[in-house]
C-alpha cells in the first residue's frame, strides 16, 4: 500500500436506477469515501447535485445482446480507479453510516487476501416520501441467510457460496491477485459465486464484518422477470462447467416448481420448458 492513510473508493454499476443512485450518495455523503465510481451499463446515469457527497469518477461500457455486462462492469470500475481500498455496492443499496469505516477497519485487522462482505438489510416498501434519511435500521432485520456480527466484530467463513456481491471489500492487493470477475457470464446471476470460488482457489479468506452495514432499498425481484430467468439458466449452465457444482439451487428449485425450467441437478439437466419465457 502506499504511505499515508489509505484511500477507498466505492464502485457502483447501474442502469435506470437513478433514484437508487440518488439516495445511495445521500448516504456516502455522511460518511464519504475519497471516490465514488459510478459505472453506468449502457447509458450515463443521472448524477443529480448530492451535497457532501463524493466526487464522482463515470464510466460506460456497452451492453451487448445477452444482458447486462455485470462482472465486466465491475472489473472496469476497479480499473478506474488506484484507491487502497475498493468497496463494491450494489446501486439499491444505501450505505449505513460506518459502513466504509468498518471496512477500512477489517481490511487492517485480516491477514492476507480476503473478501469482506457486511451485513444486509432488505428494506419494505418506501413509505409516501421516501425513505427516511435516519433509522433506516429499525425498518427491517439483516438478512436471516447471511450471518450479521455485532458491531467491530468480525466473523470468518467457510461456505464461500454465502458471498454476495451487493456489498463487499477487498483491498487492491487482493483484487489484483484474484483478477477480478469472469467476464464470461453475461446478464443475471453466478458470476460472484463464481468470483467467491476463484478466491477460495487462491487461498483468500472470506469474513462477515459486523457494523459495515448496507440498506436494500425495496423493487421486485429481477430474477422474476421472463429476460432475467432466461439469464440465470444461461449462467447456472456456464458455471456448472466450470465449477462441476450447481449454483443458486434455491431459484432453480423455485422456478422448476413455476413450470418455467426444468432442473435435475443429479442428472446435469437444467433448460428453459416450453412454458419458460421467450
Amino acid at each position: 500500500m502506499r504511505t499515508g492513510r489509505p484511500s477507498t473508493a466505492v464502485v457502483t454499476i447501474t442502469r435506470d436506477r437513478d433514484a437508487h443512485l440518488h439516495r445511495q450518495r445521500a448516504g456516502l455523503a455522511a460518511d464519504p469515501p475519497d471516490r465514488h465510481v459510478v459505472v453506468g451499463m449502457g447509458a450515463r446515469p443521472l448524477l443529480r447535485d448530492v451535497p457532501g457527497a463524493p466526487p464522482v469518477t463515470p464510466v460506460e461500457v456497452a451492453v451487448g445482446g445477452s444482458g447486462l455486462p455485470l462482472a465486466a462492469a465491475r472489473n472496469a470500475g476497479a480499473a478506474a480507479t488506484d484507491a487502497d481500498l475498493l468497496v463494491f455496492l450494489d446501486v439499491d443499496c444505501i450505505p449505513a453510516p460506518g459502513m466504509l469505516r468498518r471496512y477500512a477497519d477489517a481490511a487492517r485487522r485480516v491477514d492476507g487476501p480476503a473478501l469482506l462482505c457486511g451485513p444486509v438489510h432488505y428494506l419494505p416498501p418506501p413509505p409516501d416520501g421516501g425513505y427516511p434519511a435516519d433509522g433506516l435500521a429499525a425498518l427491517a432485520p439483516a438478512h436471516p441467510a447471511r450471518p450479521a456480527p455485532p458491531d467491530g466484530e468480525i466473523v470468518a467463513e467457510t461456505r464461500f457460496a454465502l458471498f454476495w456481491s451487493l456489498s463487499f471489500a477487498v483491498t487492491r492487493a487482493t483484487w489484483d491477485a484474484l483478477g477480478g470477475f469472469c467476464e464470461d457470464y453475461t446478464g443475471y446471476g453466478g458470476e460472484d459465486t463464481d468470483f467467491a470460488c476463484a478466491a477460495q482457489d487462491a487461498g483468500a479468506g472470506l469474513f462477515w464484518v459486523g457494523g459495515a452495514a448496507a440498506f436494500h432499498q425495496h423493487h421486485p425481484p429481477a430474477r422474476e422477470t421472463p429476460a432475467r430467468i432466461a439469464e440465470i439458466v444461461r449462467n447456472a449452465r456456464l458455471f456448472h462447467r466450470r465449477r462441476g457444482w450447481w449454483p443458486m439451487t434455491g431459484w432453480l428449485d423455485d422456478l422448476a416448481a413455476r413450470g418455467v425450467v426444468a432442473f435435475d441437478p443429479d442428472r446435469g439437466v437444467l433448460h428453459l420448458t416450453p412454458e419458460g419465457p421467450r
